[in-house]
Order: C-alpha cells, then structure tokens, then sequence
C-alpha cells in the first residue's frame, strides 16, 4: 500500500470517529481551549471557522479576541501557504474557498498561535489534516521567522496510531481536546 492510500485511508477512517464524536458531542468543548489561550492573551492568533463535522473554536476565539488580535484562514491558492485575516466576534461573513467562511473584509496579519483544525492526530504531536497542505506550508514559513505555537483543535476520538506522515508534515506543539490537553514533548 502506498503512502497516498495509506493516509487515504486513515482519513476515511479518522472522519468516521469524527463523526461520531461530533453527532454525540457534548456542550463546552472549546473549554480547554479557552483555559490554554488564557495564559496567551494578547498575543495574536488564528482560529478557524468550522466546516463539517470539526470541533468549534468559536467559543474560544470570542474571548480571545477581548485582549487582542485574532484571525482566520483565508486559502488564497493551491500550494500556497495560508493567509491570515482579522476576525471579530459578529463581523460580517462570505463564503471562503472549501465552505469555510471569511471575513467580508480581508485585513491581513501574521498570527504567532494557530489553532489547526484536522482529520487525525498523534499523541507525539503528528497531524493529518486535509491533504492540501496549507497548514504544513503556512506552518513552515512561520517558523522559519519566528516561534509559532500550533495548537491542534479536535475530539479525543480523533486521535489515531502510527500515522502515515512524511517529512514536509509539521508537527503539533500541542492538542487540545473536549477531554483536556496533551503537552507534546
């Protein structure tokens, strides 16, 4: 079996926990999240609006954004590297490429957290996401500037062994789940 459907199937596998997880969720999961960016306030950061059946940050990112900037993701292209705009709690939506929505008006930044949706993760920090690599590119750049903290959102139930990952895949500095938080070391 090859990587491709290696990590083919570990999505498919991985969506099907997620959907469960997401069908049978319970209120407060941004929760944890919240308490992690606490200790971060006013740093600036991006979330993310959720699409499908991924855990919502919104919670989170609303009190966040009472002490400072916090953003969005904007796909710009294909094989480029994320954008970031400023997000306000009720500020006007559109819809973004994939379903996600984006602010009406784009103000770009660089955000030094992100909060990084994703299909499955490993307790060592590994991440599979899409299989776009957006967040792998955006992620690269960032740190070659400076310390980027990336903070993997999701249900517990995504949590997966043996993930098929390649050198290019950035790693998680930390997970963040309804069941609580994983230091990655």
């Amino acid at each position: 079996m090859t990587l491709d459907d290696q990590k083919a199937q570990a999505r498919k596998d991985a969506f099907a926990r997620r959907k469960i997880a997401f069908d049978t969720r319970l209120g407060g999961a941004s929760g944890h999240l919240s308490s992690v960016l606490a200790g971060y306030r006013g740093v600036p950061l991006s979330g993310y609006m959720p699409i499908r059946t991924e855990i919502n940050p919104v919670p989170a990112m609303e009190e966040a954004a009472a002490h400072g900037p916090v953003g969005v993701p904007v796909i710009t292209a294909a094989g480029q590297p994320l954008r970031f705009a400023e997000w306000e709690p009720d500020c006007a939506l559109e819809d973004g490429p994939f379903g996600a929505k984006i602010p009406a008006d784009l103000v770009y930044f660089e955000p030094e957290i992100l909060i990084v949706p994703l299909v499955a993760f490993s307790r060592d920090g590994g991440r599979l996401g899409y299989g776009g690599g957006f967040y792998d590119r955006t992620l690269e750049g960032l740190r070659a500037k400076r310390a980027t903290l990336a903070i993997g959102f999701a249900f517990a139930a995504q949590e997966a062994d043996n993930l098929p990952l390649e050198a290019t895949d950035q790693p998680l500095d930390m997970i963040v789940t309804e069941n609580g938080v994983l230091q990655i070391s």
